[in-house]
């Protein structure tokens, strides 16, 4: 029996649809804050912008990861605001300052100012994903969380896979300035909408304005404490270390390795992600209706995110073929393959086992890995690129960390280590 304490404040509301239009305005802001995240992967493949900052491959791997460094270090307090404050009004002050912030790389004259605006969309975009999983953990059942997650993941997969051939396209119709500053821009129109349908889901709707501002006081000493958390990091990390290199470095591995133009680069990293977005939207919904007919939530999730590893690992395949139509079989099967991980790990490992009060900050938590994963990917990437001339070597380095994900989330993913909250008792799962 699921914990009974999941019943989403909106039910019975007279219009649910309302948790549906505010659940895909959150999966078009991930879109967006992927788009403005992965279009300066683009940009590093033209000779006109890495001749512009005068970029090495190490220095790439630095630009790469300069983004996350600001992400990783937001996390935290991101969630503490989402869970104190509500997810509309930090949401739109912080979707403003990253869309101006990457809007404005179009026009900085030294690597200083580009280094500069990553870090400020890094520290904006560090809103997303508390709020969103805060959101979404106060207005669906954890019998629904796999299909709302992986129609979230609609909006965060599909921003690579849109992002990189509109920047490319961009890029081959103008130049690499408007491309910022046309992606940064346009993204502002999403705040319209947000604003006039948007309001905090869950116990916030209610509550007296004073009572909207009390988190339970859970000292972040008592959640570190427990178990489940610290595997959740080591398994965020297994699993984004891959996803940040296809978004980092799958741009530059596909043209310079494979010879493929820019155009065909960006054809096949839509292809990419793409496939990871639909599998993730329809495993996630398969295991929902798994659990409403079997129970047995954590099995059946843990069933979905090890078969998404052991296909990721496919990259290793990938790596050492010797045609380019067979690595680029095994570059879009990996990454799609990976999708059967997406939406039931999240559901999972930042929803079904997490409180409800503490969800933002446990998703800031949890987003610190993901942010690490982030600087360590492309850093890595970059300097065995360059001590080795080749990205077999990389690849070799995810397909081992993709093996200790599956591992950690096969022994150590344990209901009865969740994190508690006082006078709530236990997350009950069967």
């Amino acid at each position: 029996m699921e914990d009974t304490k999941r019943t989403p404040p909106g039910k019975g509301e007279a219009f649910p649809i309302r948790q549906w239009i505010i659940l895909a305005l959150l999966a078009m802001g991930a879109l967006i804050a992927f788009v403005d995240r992965i279009n300066i992967s683009a940009a590093l493949t033209v000779e006109p912008f890495k001749q512009h900052f005068q970029l090495s491959d190490v220095d790439r791997g630095w630009i790469n990861s300069a983004f996350f460094w600001s992400y990783a270090l937001f996390q935290v307090p991101m969630g503490w605001v989402v869970d104190r404050f509500g997810v509309k009004k930090p949401y739109a002050i912080c979707f403003t300052v990253w869309c101006v912030a990457s809007a404005l790389i179009g026009l900085m004259p030294a690597l200083w100012g580009l280094i500069l605006m990553r870090l400020i969309i890094g520290a904006a975009e560090a809103v997303v994903v508390p709020a969103s999983y805060r959101w979404i953990r106060t207005n669906f059942t954890a019998e629904n969380s796999g299909t709302a997650v992986g129609l979230y993941m609609l909006g965060a997969k599909f921003g690579p896979a849109i992002g990189a051939p509109l920047a490319a396209w961009l890029i081959v119709t103008f130049n690499w300035e408007l491309m910022f500053i046309i992606t940064g821009l346009t993204g502002l129109l999403w705040l319209v909408p947000w604003l006039l349908l948007a309001r905090d889901g869950g116990k916030a709707e209610t509550a007296t304005p004073s009572q909207q501002k009390k988190a339970p006081d859970v000292p972040f000493r008592s959640i570190l404490s427990s178990p489940l958390i610290w595997s959740t990091l080591v398994v965020y990390f297994c699993y984004n270390y891959f996803t940040f290199f296809c978004m980092t470095w799958m741009p530059a591995y596909l043209v310079e390795q494979r010879g493929l133009s820019l155009k065909e680069m960006g054809l096949y990293t839509f292809f990419s992600f793409m496939g990871i977005a639909i599998v993730a939207l329809v495993s996630g919904w398969a295991a929902d209706q798994l659990i409403k007919r079997y129970g047995r939530t954590v099995l059946i999730r843990k069933v979905f995110v090890v078969a998404g590893f052991a296909m990721a690992s496919t990259v290793l395949l990938g790596a050492h073929a010797d045609s380019v139509e067979e690595a680029l079989f095994w570059n879009v099967a990996s990454l799609s393959g990976l999708g059967l991980t997406t939406a039931n790990n999240l559901a999972l490992c930042s929803l079904t086992l997490i409180p409800a009060p503490i969800v933002g900050r446990v998703k800031g938590i949890q987003n610190v890995a993901v942010a690490l994963a982030g600087i360590v990917s492309p850093l890595m990437t970059g300097w065995l690129l360059h001590a080795t001339g080749s990205f077999a070597a990389p690849m070799t380095l995810i397909f081992a960390f993709l093996v200790l994900g599956a591992l950690t989330v096969v022994f150590l993913l344990r209901a009865e280590w969740a994190p508690r909250i006082a006078g709530e008792g236990p997350v009950h799962l069967t």
